[in-house]
């Protein structure tokens, strides 16, 4: 497939990717994605991201950068001390947005009120800062819409990841002016069926593309790992899965993702 492409979901840091982490950006950069956003999913995970995307940029000029926030999952554990290392990080160029960040009701690993006040607290740093915010929704929706729709005058912009909702709440989603982030789940004949007629009514300018990688690994991709794990490598396959859905070339997806995402982090 010709054209650049941008992962802008990567959980590059995860203990998966420990045995061959290099050898799964080369192989990324073989497959002509030329950027990854390493996703900051605690405090400490968060840390890790940033000083790998600054190391690997600083070694190779490789396109990877990182997000800086905490996951609802571990909502529990954000203090103060949290707050003051996400602004840190944040003044870095490396890091690009704030998140992962949002609610997640489906688990529930951390109290749904801490969830939410961590929520507000992370769309506020962003709001100071002057950076996107990579959000997360699972089965919180309406509680998710009413808090970012309190923030979303002072926010820069914001991506949905990983979605895999309705079409009301993609209608929400667009009206607040998000982008929509798209993972392989949309190559999941059993799940992903809504999602093919999902993506056709979101604009071009506010689609992404995205592994979130070690998970989601395409279910109908040809040759796949036996241990399952996803990697930015495959991400051509998801918008060749895309753009079938949206009935044009992927050479064109491709284009249209990479400028969204360019856009919307501000990547070099």
């Amino acid at each position: 497939m010709s054209g650049q492409l941008v992962d802008i979901g990567i959980n590059l840091m995860h203990r998966r990717y420990d045995r061959d982490r290099e050898a799964v950006i080369a192989r990324a950069v073989a497959a002509s994605v030329s950027r990854m956003v390493i996703t900051g999913t605690s405090e400490a995970d968060s840390v890790k991201a940033q000083a790998f995307a600054a190391r690997s940029q600083a070694a190779a000029g490789v396109g990877i950068y990182a997000t800086a926030g905490v996951h609802p999952h571990h909502a529990k554990d954000f203090t103060a001390q949290t707050l003051a290392t996400l602004q840190q990080l944040a003044a870095r160029p490396e890091v690009v947005a704030i998140g992962e960040c949002g609610l997640d009701f489906n688990r529930d690993f951390s109290p749904r009120p801490v969830q939410e006040r961590v929520f507000a607290a992370q769309l506020a740093l962003a709001a100071k800062v002057r950076k996107p915010v990579f959000l997360h929704d699972r089965d919180a929706h309406p509680r998710f819409l009413a808090i970012l729709k309190e923030q979303r005058a002072q926010l820069c912009g914001g991506v949905v990841h990983c979605f895999t909702g309705t079409r009301e709440e993609l209608t929400a989603y667009l009206a607040l002016d998000m982008h929509i982030g798209i993972t392989g789940w949309i190559c999941d004949e059993r799940r992903g069926q809504h999602l093919r007629e999902l993506v056709k009514h979101i604009p071009l300018q506010r689609l992404m593309l995205e592994t979130d990688g070690p998970f989601l690994l395409p279910r109908d991709l040809r040759a796949a790992p036996k241990d399952g794990r996803n990697e930015p490598a495959f991400l051509p396959h998801i918008c060749a899965s895309v753009a079938a859905c949206l009935r044009i070339p992927a050479a064109e997806v491709a284009a249209a993702t990479t400028a969204t995402a360019l856009r919307l982090f501000g990547l070099q």
